[in-house]
């Protein structure tokens, strides 16, 4: 070997001192989005990542063809067609689908709240709580439905009002079948089969089918309306009542029908309308049978069989069995002028005929 070629090598046993820089490299992350330039620590989570940028979703569903980005996705999804929940609470029994949603669940039993809001203090149960949360002070909304441009502070807002325009419902009940457009419904709507009622409240003692039910109920007794309306200042105790009252204001129908095309600002309205499509009467008077399609006319039709008048004239005390009889009633005071006599200084009441 020529000498010019020759290598001079340390034993093992001797020290070689790297910069530090050398020695943190390697704990570096070395893979980068060249789309977004985002780093991971691994190759596989930067080849799941870009597909957010490709849209590839490669992991397809063989019962019903939807498709994923992430395998362990259609894992989890596929649970929503085998009804699997391997992930019990060792408290109460609940059983759920996904491993997360556990460990949330756990924390009603614990009231663990460990994430915290930075800018007002408050904590929460979930990560993605204060996210979302914090979205109420920096007003952002950036999940947009490309159906009707509606946009979402949250992923989950999203995913739900688009199956308003898909018609989607993907989550069964397994006692009698009925479909929902969210998980959470057919928890709610499973407890009118077992009649549990797991959240009390404190103050009253009255128990609720549902945690949010019972945050609610509690404004009652607190008189709490954390709700306000920034156009005409009225607070409101649930959101729901808020979301609705700032339609009135925005003019937003977002509940459309299939069948003729009418929209409407909340989704009840809608659910009465289209059973003039459908013929639809689901309630029945249990005293003569007949059928109604809205609750309130079965309300006012019972009172003729209780012989019930709780409509009451403020005006000249005549009491009515419905409030449409009422309304009609008030016209003949409304109907009333009053003329004043300038010659004689009199007034008088002439009923106009």
């Amino acid at each position: 070997m020529n000498s010019e070629n020759k290598v001079e090598c340390k034993t093992v046993s001797e020290s070689i001192d790297f910069p530090d820089e050398m020695l943190k490299e390697k704990s570096k992350t070395s893979y980068q989005c060249d789309m977004c330039k985002k780093s991971f620590s691994q190759r596989g989570h930067l080849i799941t990542h870009k597909r957010i940028h490709t849209g590839v979703k490669p992991y397809q569903c063989d019962i019903c063809g939807k498709s994923f980005s992430v395998r362990s996705n259609l894992t989890t999804h596929k649970r929503i067609h085998t009804g699997e929940k391997p992930y019990h609470c060792d408290i109460c029994g609940n059983s759920f689908s996904q491993r997360s949603p556990l460990t949330t669940h756990k924390r009603i039993h614990t009231g663990e709240k460990p994430y915290q809001c930075d800018i007002c203090g408050k904590s929460f149960s979930q990560n993605g709580e204060v996210t979302k949360h914090k979205r109420t002070h920096t007003g952002e909304k950036p999940y947009q439905c490309d159906i009707c441009d509606k946009s979402f502070s949250g992923s989950g807002g999203l995913t739900i009002h688009k199956r308003f325009h898909t018609g989607e419902k993907p989550y069964n009940c397994d006692i009698c079948g009925k479909s929902f457009s969210q998980n959470g419904e057919v928890t709610i709507h499973k407890y009118i089969h077992t009649g549990v009622k797991p959240y009390q409240c404190d103050i009253c003692g009255k128990s609720f089918s549902v945690t949010s039910h019972l945050t609610t109920h509690k404004r009652i007794h607190t008189g709490e309306k954390p709700y306000h309306c920034d156009i005409c200042g009225i607070s409101f105790s649930e959101s729901s009542s808020f979301t609705r009252h700032k339609r009135i204001h925005t003019g937003e129908k977002p509940y459309l029908c299939d069948i003729c095309g009418k929209s409407f600002s909340q989704i009840g309205y809608l659910t009465t309308h289209k059973r003039i499509h459908t013929g639809e009467k689901p309630y029945h008077c249990d005293v003569c049978g007949k059928t109604f399609s809205h609750s309130g006319n079965l309300t006012n039709h019972k009172h003729i069989h209780s012989r019930q008048k709780p409509y009451h004239c403020d005006i000249c005390g005549k009491s009515f069995s419905h409030s449409g009889n009422l309304t009609t009633h008030k016209q003949i005071h409304t109907r009333d002028k009053q003329y004043h006599n300038d010659i004689y200084g009199k007034s008088f009441s002439q009923k106009v005929t």
